[in-house]
């Protein structure tokens, strides 16, 4: 019975060298090296258009950024312009009560 589970042991571990030659031989071949390239390429092309987006993205937040600035800007000027409008306003009452 220990004979058996050893020549099992034994059989399974001849068959685990067997497989991880052959699997070396066939991951070093040329044909393999062919796929490792034309997969070098894929990834490299994958990683240009990646980059032109995240610049398309980049500038485009950049833009908006500066969109919203002058629109707030616009905004202060337009509240600071009724401000004065108003202090006139009430200036000119002012001046109306006084001449009554």
């Amino acid at each position: 019975m220990m004979d058996i589970f050893r020549l099992k042991k034994l059989g399974i571990f001849a068959g685990g060298v067997l497989f991880g030659t052959a699997g070396i031989k066939i991951l070093s071949s040329k044909d393999a090296k062919k796929v490792y390239t034309n997969c070098t390429a894929a990834v490299l092309r994958a990683k240009e258009c990646v980059l032109k987006t995240a610049t398309t993205v980049q500038e485009n937040a950049e833009d908006i950024l500066a969109e919203a600035q002058q629109i707030n800007d616009e905004r202060a000027a337009q509240e600071a312009a009724n401000v004065e409008e108003s202090a006139e306003v009430n200036a000119g009452a002012d001046v109306l009560k006084e001449v009554e």
